[in-house]
Formats: structure tokens, sequence, C-alpha cells
């Protein structure tokens, strides 16, 4: 039993475990994006595939993000990396792949550059270009008085444009990543565009392959989910040796 997962302000995180089959020493944990949560509809078919497979998966909400505790207004790259650190602080007796989705994917990067306990990463649609995404998405938009994408439930906050510039980009963490790496990306993507994964594959090593979804959106069609959840779940498996 893994119990309450808390990050170091105290917040607990909201997950739901998919327990495998015959697996106790790996899992993979799937981390979302930003305005998202573990109940997307693509996480939860990433994380069943991985089950029906035999393979544990762990999708969470990050803190201030579906029913995790904490405030919306308070999300930031730089946390979410600390929240995951609480993630895996609460398995460590499982060899861990971490999925992150889109923001989830440059936590994941950023997190994986300086913790050997990600022992495989996938980026999923995962944002590079931190400071382009937060200024092509909500430059527009007054810090602290507007709201993402016009949505009252989440707020525009300084720290989060703050923190998005002061990363800037993940590109440069590419070399970093020594472990088996997969970089998943829909060419239909108009939230972040597959040019993100293609510049930091040119910044990845040998261990880091790319996979390219045609017609596949940022947040998978019901036709592209599929192709997504195969694909994932086909390299985890190959990677888990099972």
């Amino acid at each position: 039993m893994i119990g309450d997962i808390r990050n170091v302000q105290g917040e607990k995180l909201d997950y739901t475990l998919h327990p495998g089959t015959g697996q106790t020493k790996h899992i993979v944990v799937i981390g979302h994006g930003v305005t998202g949560n573990k109940d997307r509809p693509f996480v939860v078919a990433l994380a069943d595939g991985l089950a029906h497979a035999g393979i544990t998966a762990l999708r969470f909400s990050f803190a201030g993000n579906g029913d995790s505790e904490g405030d919306f207004r308070e999300c930031t790259v730089s946390k979410e990396v600390n929240d995951l650190g609480a993630v895996l602080d609460h398995l460590a007796n499982f060899e861990v792949c971490y999925v992150g989705h889109s923001m989830g994917g440059a936590v994941g990067v950023l997190r994986a550059s300086q913790d050997p306990r990600i022992r495989w990463l996938v980026s999923l649609a995962g944002m590079v270009h931190t400071k382009a995404f937060a200024d092509r998405e909500f430059g527009s938009v007054l810090p602290d008085s507007g709201f993402m994408w016009e949505d009252p439930a989440c707020p525009l906050s300084g720290a989060y444009m703050n923190d998005m510039a002061v990363i800037g980009t993940v590109v440069d963490k590419a070399p970093s990543i020594r472990v088996p790496w997969l970089i998943v990306h829909g060419d239909e993507d108009d939230v972040v565009p597959v040019q993100d994964s293609l510049d930091i594959m040119q910044n990845a090593g040998e261990n880091a392959v790319f996979r390219e979804i045609k017609g596949a959106n940022h947040v998978f069609s019901e036709v592209h989910t599929p192709i997504m959840v195969e694909t994932i779940t086909a390299w985890v498996q190959e990677q888990f040796g099972v």
C-alpha cells in the first residue's frame, strides 16, 4: 500500500493506482499538463492500457489540480518538479518510468536530469520551450487578473509566468538525460508544436527515440488515443522486459 502522498508543502496529491499482473518491481507514473488532471480521458486510457499489459501504473494530479490539495495559482513547473519528487519518495521500492504530458513533460525532463530514481522517461507531447509557450498562449492575458484560455477555474498567476520565463527552455537538459527516453508527439498538435520534440531530440543522446503520431492533436482524439497507448505500452514492455 502506497498510502497518502504529500508534497513538501504538506498538500495531499490525489492519485489512482492501476495494478498490473505479476509486476512487483516496475511502475509507470503518469503526470498531466497545465490545466489538466489525472482523470483526462487519454491519461486514464494509457494507465488502463498499461495495466492490461500487466504493468502497474499510477496517475496523479499535481498540487492545485483536480482533487489534489493546493492552490492552482501556485502551480508552476518548478513546484511540480518537487511534487514529482514527492511521488518518487513514496515509490522507493519500485523502478520508475515517468510519463509526462505537455507541461508534465517539461517537469519530467527537469526531474530526470537530476534524479536517478527515474529509470525510464516518456515525453508525451512534451513542452520544451516554456517561455515561448507562455508568451504564445497567455501573453495577452494580465497575470493575477485574467485566466488561462478564459477558464475561470484556471487563473493566470504572475508566479506561473515568471517561472516559465526563468526556465525559458528545457532543451539544454537533454544531454543530461542518460536513461532510455521515448518522445511521442502528434503532428497536428496546435498547443505544443511537434517542433518542440524535434528540437529536444537534436540535443538528446542515442538513448532517445522519437515517434510521431500522424493526425494526432495535443490531447489525442478518440481515434488517436489507442495508437498513443499502443506506442507507449510496447516501448515500456520492451524496457521492462515483459
